[in-house]
């Protein structure tokens, strides 16, 4: 069994297209733990609604390519558009942050959102 906390946030109808995510989510994985979610300002492209942010702990008994890929299909269930520019606004962002009490997303270095999301979950980078 893996352990995964997943990144997940929105600056389009964020309240609605992340409870929407999380109900598809849990038809599929098992949810051990919701973040709170918290107002953050872009990063990259500032001229764009600010972002509502948190993360979800799951269980899954997928590779971490099988849930990256699960992962994108609710992005593109809830209409992320991918022509975006890259920090763009979006629907919803779903991202592996942490495998197996391993980061793989590098974006957890310099997101202090993504650090306090993930130690809210229990993650302890100072092993």
């Amino acid at each position: 069994m893996n352990t995964c906390i997943i990144g997940i946030g929105s600056n389009i109808e964020a309240e609605k297209n992340i409870q929407q995510a999380l109900k598809l989510l849990k038809k599929d994985l098992l949810i051990l733990e919701v973040s709170k979610m918290i107002k953050t300002k872009p990063v990259g492209y500032t001229n764009q609604a600010d972002f509502t942010n948190g993360a979800i702990k799951i269980e899954t008994n997928w590779s971490q390519k099988e849930l990256v890929i699960y992962l994108k299909g609710i992005e593109d269930q809830l209409k992320r558009d991918r022509t975006q520019i890259k920090f763009g606004p979006r629907t919803i962002d779903l991202d592996v942050m942490i495998w197996n009490g391993e980061i793989v997303d590098k974006d957890y270095y310099t997101r202090d959102f993504l650090r306090q999301s993930a130690a809210e979950l229990g993650f302890n980078d100072k092993k």
